[in-house]
């Protein structure tokens, strides 16, 4: 495991943290793979029952590090794979953390959940959100559009008109507007946020883990009614054709630029 990711483990509860917090945990090819690794092995390991993700520093995740240089060396794919894959770990996270993982991911928002880093919190099976934590999507922005499972997981979790609203206005939401939306199951004050997650999934870890893995299994079934692999290749698909556009290209300019985007429809 290398140093952009730690993990701890107290009893059947394994917290994995996002450690940049000089980037604002913004998302390296390097964290990236390493938060599937991480997940991976906690889900293939049977003394670990429970799973808290979080967030070193004052961040949660602030989305993809847009000043990182792209490093295919860094997937942890065999050469063959690698060159065959076309969801990447953004399209991962949501696979990894609610399919191929059955035991419950508690992701603990310390801090801003922006763009990827926003899909990650809300791939997670519940979240316990700082009051002052920011949670925004960002898409609009830059002239994209959401990826990452996002606009399954968003709008699973809010419905479908406050998802649309969410993204198309832009908005920026805190700890307590969060949880009266849906994207949170619990509001705490800043400070207090780590010591919460841990008692939360001690508590989750006090029932037998075949009951809460049997659970997550059901429950997902239930609510997923689409191909999620088919849904986040689409989801790529659509992206790459929104950053294609000029107006994308005019989008990303002024946001470096800090000025509103002159937007031709093209």
């Amino acid at each position: 495991m290398t140093s952009v990711i730690t993990t701890e483990q107290d009893g059947h509860v394994r917290t994995i943290t996002l450690n940049r917090p000089d980037k604002m945990n913004a998302l390296s090819d390097e964290l990236a793979w390493g938060i599937i690794k991480a997940v991976e092995d906690a889900a293939k390991d049977d003394s670990v029952w429970v799973i808290a993700l979080t967030g070193s520093g004052n961040a949660f995740c602030a989305g993809l590090d847009l000043t990182a240089e792209r490093d295919p060396d860094q997937s942890p794919l065999p050469p063959q794979d690698r060159q065959l894959d076309d969801i990447s770990w953004v399209g991962r996270f949501l696979l990894v953390l609610r399919q191929r993982c059955d035991k419950p991911v508690v992701a603990g928002v310390n801090g801003a959940a922006v763009g990827a880093g926003l899909s990650l919190a809300m791939a997670a099976d519940m979240r316990i959100v700082a009051r002052n934590a920011r949670m925004m999507a960002g898409y609009t922005r830059i002239g994209g559009s959401p990826d990452g499972g996002l606009s399954w997981s968003l709008s699973q979790a809010i419905g479908y008109e406050q998802a649309m609203r969410f993204m198309l206005e832009n908005r920026t939401v805190m700890g307590e507007e969060a949880v009266q939306l849906g994207m949170a199951g619990e509001m705490v004050e800043d400070d207090d946020l780590p010591a919460r997650l841990a008692e939360y999934c001690q508590s989750l870890a006090q029932w037998s883990p075949i009951t809460t893995r049997l659970t997550k299994r059901a429950i997902g079934k239930a609510t997923t009614s689409i191909d999620l692999e088919t849904h986040l290749r689409f989801e790529l698909a659509t992206i790459h054709r929104a950053f294609a556009s000029e107006d994308a290209k005019e989008a990303r300019k002024a946001f470096f630029e800090k000025r509103a985007p002159v937007v031709q429809g093209r």
